[in-house]
């Protein structure tokens, strides 16, 4: 491994942490945080992050590989100190997304999953991020930008760019850089995790209305017991039953 010293000595110490969440017999669990981790120090899954990984839970790197490669949040070549992820999935791309895309993406002068030549931003395209009521979305570092625009996503990258603080429109107060971020995921709290509303007005707009009218969901009925005559579900027919 390459890794410095210090460098190694510090994984390997919040390396045993995080396994350490886990039950005895279970410590593989560990490989996603553990994941996060070593992408927080390389800014993306490396070899060596790979072979530690590997070291620590007693697994082979083909097999820790087939994870890394298999989730996008983890990445394979150094990503920027800002992972801006513009929305262009089917709600999205209605809303916008496409055209916010083609902008951003101009501007920028790179295409999905390259970096800026300043090495500040990372572009890609993305998938559903669970924020249809406040599309076109735009994500840094995986905190929400809401009910983006061509110009607005425009001078988001520019904000990122001149260094200036990005306040999203949910969550944290002020978007972190992509390894400290990486490094909340893989377990460790920066803190902020209370800072700014988790979920806004669109999204609590189906519960405002079911307040206000009283309605309720179902309640679920009991499951009756058995009897001789009505087996439990799924229960082997008995012999001279249909089967």
């Amino acid at each position: 491994m390459s890794y410095t010293t210090d460098v190694e000595a510090r994984l390997r110490t919040e390396a045993a942490e995080v396994i350490g969440r886990y039950p005895s017999g279970h410590e593989r669990s560990a490989l996603l945080p553990l994941l996060h981790l070593v992408q927080s120090e390389d800014g993306y899954v490396s070899a060596d992050g790979i072979a530690l990984c590997a070291e620590l839970l007693g697994l082979t790197r083909a097999e820790v590989s087939a994870v890394a490669t298999f989730y996008t949040q983890y990445k394979r070549h150094p990503t920027g100190e800002y992972l801006v992820g513009v929305c262009t999935n089917a709600l999205c791309a209605v809303m916008g997304g496409d055209e916010i895309w083609e902008a951003v993406a101009e501007h920028v002068g790179v295409g999905s999953d390259e970096t800026s030549e300043s090495g500040r931003i990372t572009l890609e395209r993305i998938e559903c991020n669970a924020a249809c009521d406040y599309a076109p979305v735009v994500m840094v570092n995986w905190e929400f930008f809401d009910n983006q625009t061509p110009d607005s996503a425009v001078a988001l990258v520019d904000d990122i760019e001149a260094g200036r603080p990005l306040h999203p429109t949910r969550g944290a107060d002020v978007v972190a850089p992509f390894t400290a971020v990486e490094h909340v995921l893989a377990g460790f709290p920066d803190g902020h995790a209370d800072e700014g509303p988790s979920a806004g007005e669109n999204s609590l707009l189906g519960l405002r209305i079911a307040e206000a009218n009283d309605w309720h969901a179902p309640v679920a009925l009991p499951e009756a017991a058995p009897t001789e005559d009505a087996p439990a579900a799924g229960a082997a027919p008995t012999e001279g039953e249909d089967k």
